[in-house]
């Protein structure tokens, strides 16, 4: 049974300023998430709550909910941006 991928708002925002390439490599990793939301690399956030993964020099910021099979894409971003 998979997981349903879920794109908040912001997140949708930042997928589309990217550059193609990123892009495509960031939608392929999310769409992974379907099968397995923790896949060897993921590590949880230890200053709030919720899981991430690089892609490059860019980082996929996420939230799991398992009770409902749910992931939810909080915020992609390039590594030296996203934590602020």
């Amino acid at each position: 049974m998979s997981y349903v991928i879920q794109i908040l708002p912001r997140a949708e925002r930042q997928l589309a300023a990217l550059e193609k390439n990123a892009y495509e490599i960031i939608k392929s990793k999310i769409a992974s998430f379907a099968d397995n939301p923790r896949p060897p690399g993921c590590h949880k956030l230890k200053d709030r709550p919720g899981w991430r993964i690089r892609a490059g020099d860019y980082r996929i910021l996420y939230d799991i909910d398992d009770g409902v099979r749910i992931v939810a894409i909080l915020e992609v971003g390039h590594r030296r941006e996203i934590y602020r």
